[in-house]
């Protein structure tokens, strides 16, 4: 197995095993440790364990130097030595060739959103545009040119999905599926020679489109509850199961489909038939997210996948592949929130100036102005944290907890700026057929449930930050009051202070070494005063979330489990800190004063989540002040008079004001 597992593709010499036996003497992981010790149903302890050995096998695919233990997130707030840098994303690059890809796409997408030729009848996205994109590489853009794609960084992808947002999110968001979370990242990363050959060329041009088949109706968070079974009869495996909420499923698509295989959890590549019959069928429901996609339901009943189409990780199973590419498609969702706002943006702009109230038009009012201020802070956060999060992607990083907090984020902050900025501003003409708004509005909130629901992501990102330190110390003192039978130690009780004064003294060791010793970071290289001050304080909060996490630890011990809403809260503070840092870098280092400026609208606002505070006038002041910015710039360029604008929005068209009045 090699230990460098760069750029999230498999290397070529890694060999495939001929098989993945069963392994159910597996070790009890962390997880299963706990809350079995914390009094946990066994059958909740084992279902938890299975995952978290999945999360534990996904970790070994990577260098140990990239793993999460090792990432910026995990040592910011474990360790007292850290580099600023780590939180800076690098100077944008691309090749030429991915370049010609991307602009030829966007051509033909923005082409056809003029023509009104992009969706077809069914409202859905025309099968001629999806081929017209083929032939110039767009499905191709994270498949390795040896099997005709472009082999794009993923930092050059979701670049494109930033500004392919800004035409149609369903179009950036559809190379997402296909690319991160389809049947492509699986392949590529986790097939052997002969499948590589076999399905990356016409997943690269685009002959057929991907998705993968994970939930079903009686799985979705919990994985352990999969029922699709595959059984192996001569040379194929038998299916029987059903899939439900599968992006991109359609008859004749290729999917990675996930089903039980002697009670492993495993991944099929399968190549859906042109034509329903009895063995393969479509469950066919109304949806209004992804309207311009395809969504369904699929049923399996005797249906037939020759056996070659297994893939077979060279450690873990179905799980393992499964995980893999949930990091790209939730850093992918934060690039097209990104881009998504823009439009929103762009929309904004000219109805405030138009839009007139007593005589004066709203873009003058400062609750208008506070609007267009803090949709900017958004859109920068997200920039920044997109780029961030696709440059440890692309350096090798597993990146679980930054991509959590990039999807989060983005998620989150599309769906305030469609219902709290975009919505209200438009007011009723918000809900007319044709508004941006009205027509995307499920669109724009569905990405908080996309790749994990916000708050169990959020619990899942505390669950990665506690548990190595909860190894180290809190398992051994667990495991010694399950030995002593009790759940609560009494320190007098001679018995009790003897079985646990290894794992206390451990423990106490770590405890005095943080108190004593200071936090030291690598100078930021900021020259604006403001955003350095954002700087100093998230990283000094960041340093000081270590002891915070222990103490809830202490507190609640093998019970934390159960306090979901804590996790939460904590997991939260600590996810602003770190947007907070990276947006604040990703700024200071960008020549657009506007940029700086909104960089430091978000960054208030994400203090003020930390420190539980409330905004004070100077906060009103800076945010309307940029919006009034925003909207002055838009209208030098609107008249050309010298001004370009906001340089985010450049090439960013908005649509016609509905329903104006004279």
């Amino acid at each position: 197995m090699s230990t460098d597992f760069h750029r999230h593709t498999r290397p070529d010499d890694v060999q495939q095993p001929e098989h993945t036996p069963a392994q159910p003497n597996k070790p009890e992981s962390f997880a299963e440790v706990a809350l079995r010790l914390g009094g946990a149903s066994a059958d909740e302890a084992k279902r938890t364990g299975v995952l978290d050995t999945a999360d534990d096998e996904v970790e070994a695919l990577f260098a140990p130097r990239y793993q999460t233990v090792n990432s910026p997130v995990h040592r910011a707030v474990w360790e007292k030595d850290n580099a600023t840098e780590d939180f800076a994303s690098l100077p944008m690059t691309s090749s030429p060739s991915v370049s010609l890809v991307v602009e030829q796409s966007l051509n033909i997408v923005r082409k056809h959103r003029d023509e009104k030729t992009l969706f077809g009848d069914d409202g859905k996205i025309t099968n001629k545009v999806i081929a017209e994109l083929g032939t110039v590489g767009y499905w191709g853009l994270l498949v390795d040119r040896q099997y005709g794609g472009s082999g794009a960084s993923m930092r050059e992808f979701t670049d494109m999905i930033t500004r392919m947002a800004t035409i149609d999110p369903t179009v950036a968001g559809l190379a997402s599926v296909h690319g991160c979370i389809g049947a492509v990242d699986p392949v590529r990363s986790f097939g052997s020679q002969e499948q590589k050959e076999r399905f990356l060329p016409k997943l690269a041009d685009g002959r057929t489109l991907s998705a993968f088949a994970l939930t079903e109706p009686g799985a979705g968070s919990d994985l352990t509850a999969l029922k699709t079974t595959a059984v192996l009869d001569g040379d194929d495996y038998v299916v029987n199961g059903e899939k439900l909420f599968i992006t991109n499923a359609v008859p004749g698509r290729t999917i990675g489909l996930v089903c039980m295989i002697d009670n492993v959890p495993s991944v099929l590549v399968v190549d859906l038939p042109a034509t329903t019959d009895e063995t393969f069928s479509l469950n066919r429901y109304d949806i209004y997210a992804l309207r311009r996609a395809h969504n369904n339901g699929l049923i399996f009943r005797n249906f037939r996948v020759p056996k070659e189409n297994r893939l077979m990780p060279a450690q873990g199973d179905g799980l393992t592949i499964a995980y893999h590419g949930l990091n790209l498609g939730r850093v992918s969702l934060c690039a097209n929130a990104a881009g998504a706002m823009r439009w929103m943006l762009s929309e904004m702009l000219p109805w405030a100036a138009y839009r007139e109230t007593y005589g004066q038009p709203i873009e003058r009012r400062e609750l208008i102005q506070r609007r267009v201020g803090r949709m900017a802070g958004m859109i920068v956060a997200c920039d920044a944290l997109s780029a961030w999060c696709s440059d440890l992607l692309d350096q090798g990083y597993r990146g679980e907890m930054e991509c959590i907090i990039a999807k989060i984020f983005g998620s989150e902050m599309q769906k305030e700026a469609a219902i709290e900025l975009f919505m209200k501003t438009h007011g009723g003409r918000s809900f007319l057929k044709g508004h941006l708004f009205g027509d995307n509005v499920h669109d724009f909130l569905a990405p908080c449930i996309y790749e994990g629901e916000g708050e169990v992501l959020g619990m899942a990102f505390f669950k990665s930050m506690v548990k190595h330190h909860g190894k180290q110390y809190f398992e051994p003192i667990g495991q010694a009051l399950h030995d002593l039978g009790v759940s609560k130690p009494n320190p007098l009780n001679p018995k009790h202070a003897w079985a646990l004064r290894r794992p206390l003294m451990k423990y106490a060791g770590w405890f005095t070494r943080q108190t004593i010793r200071p936090a030291r970071w690598t100078d930021a290289g900021v020259s604006d005063s403001k955003l350095r001050r954002h700087v100093r304080f998230a990283r000094k909060y960041l340093s000081g979330s270590g002891m915070r996490v222990s103490s809830t630890m202490r507190t609640y011990q093998l019970k934390l489990a159960d306090r979901q809403c804590r996790m939460s809260a904590l997991s939260l503070e600590i996810q602003s800190a770190v947007v907070m840092l990276v947006t604040a870098l990703y700024a200071g280092r960008s020549g657009d004063a506007i940029t700086r400026q909104a960089a430091d609208v978000i960054c208030r606002e994400l203090r003020l989540r930390i420190e539980g505070g409330k905004p004070t006038d100077q906060d009103f002041r800076n945010v309307t002040r940029l919006g009034a910015r925003i909207a002055d710039e838009a209208h030098l360029a609107e008249g050309n008079a010298g001004g370009t604008g906001w340089s985010a929005l450049t090439g960013v068209q908005s649509g016609r004001i509905m329903m104006p009045y004279k």
